[in-house]
């Protein structure tokens, strides 16, 4: 069998010792060779892996940083955008509720489209404290969704407030057609409030147009003085069948008289002569009622017209 060839390392001291040989047969040589060569490569290989690894992680540390950075921004702008949009419904609410006071001071129809519009149950100033509901962080979604509702919020209260220019207008040209009462009116003709209060229905068409409301109604606290507006001669006082419950009537002469509706007492009694700002009787809910006021009516040869003309 013939012997393959091989190779000889020897080994030489430095010193002048005995000289070593290290026989190598090729096949050997060549696997050392092959393994070194796998070796490195699989080191080279891991290492460019290991770098490649580590410059990909950082690029998305730096990535991830880069969106939570924007990600905390954009937040933070949607929460002062919810705010400001927090801030403009408080203030649309605000106008809405002034709105409302005017129209009751000035006898005009109360809007019942807005927050501030008083609902069955709720009491003359129209104030309610409750609140209530999940914590619910704004997003994009629900804050669009509050600014289209405040969008069309502005929309109906613009078009509200030009209806109550119009009425006040209205109202302003119907006075002007009235003779104007001096400060020093004939006691006779009526001039003041029957009681304090607020107006809390009007005279003319309410109720979406089902109903004539022939005087006004002013609302307070059950047991509020109702005074005689005018002087005069009581007709009336007592109970009546027809809605009114406890009523007073006043006649002032000259085709002139008032009433007073829904009282929870009268002190006067027919026949009776009272002065301009006499009690005649307290506040209550009787007759047709749904709270204390008092319906007030001026008649003139016995049509109702509007007591805004004598206030």
């Amino acid at each position: 069998m013939k012997e393959m060839a091989g190779y000889t390392i020897k080994l030489i001291p430095g010193d002048g010792g005995a000289t070593k040989s290290i026989c190598l047969s090729a096949r050997r040589v060549k696997y050392g060779v092959a393994t070194l060569a796998a070796g490195a490569l699989l080191f080279v290989g891991a290492t460019g892996y290991a770098v490649y690894g580590a410059l990909t992680n950082a690029n998305r540390a730096n990535e991830i940083e880069e969106l939570q950075r924007v990600g905390g921004i954009q937040q933070e702008q949607l929460l002062q955008l919810s705010k400001k949009a927090n801030a403009l419904q408080d203030q649309l609410d605000q106008l809405t509720q002034m709105e409302t006071e005017l129209r009751r001071i000035s006898g005009s129809s109360v809007q019942e489209d807005g927050p501030a519009g008083a609902a069955d149950g709720q009491e003359a100033d129209g104030t309610h404290g409750g609140q209530g509901g999940p914590h619910v962080s704004p997003d994009f979604q629900n804050v669009d969704a509050t600014l289209a509702n405040l969008e069309k919020g502005i929309a109906r209260r613009r078009e509200s407030l030009l209806a109550l220019k119009q009425e006040l207008e209205a109202q302003r040209e119907e006075l002007s057609t009235v003779e104007p009462l001096a400060l020093g009116a004939p006691a006779t003709t009526p001039s003041i409030w029957p009681a304090r209060g607020t107006v809390s229905s009007p005279y003319g068409l309410r109720w979406n147009g089902t109903d004539f409301h022939p005087g006004i109604d002013i609302a307070n606290d059950m047991g509020t003085p109702i005074c005689a507006t005018a002087d005069g001669t009581v007709t009336a006082a007592g109970w009546n069948a027809g809605g009114y419950g406890n009523m007073v009537d006043i006649d002032h002469g000259n085709g002139i008289m008032t009433r007073y509706g829904h009282a929870m007492q009268v002190v006067v009694t027919a026949g009776e002569h009272v002065r301009r700002g006499q009690i005649i009787a307290y506040m209550g809910s009787t007759g047709f009622s749904t709270g204390p006021h008092v319906h007030y009516e001026v008649r003139v040869n016995g049509t109702p017209v509007n007591p805004v003309g004598y206030l």
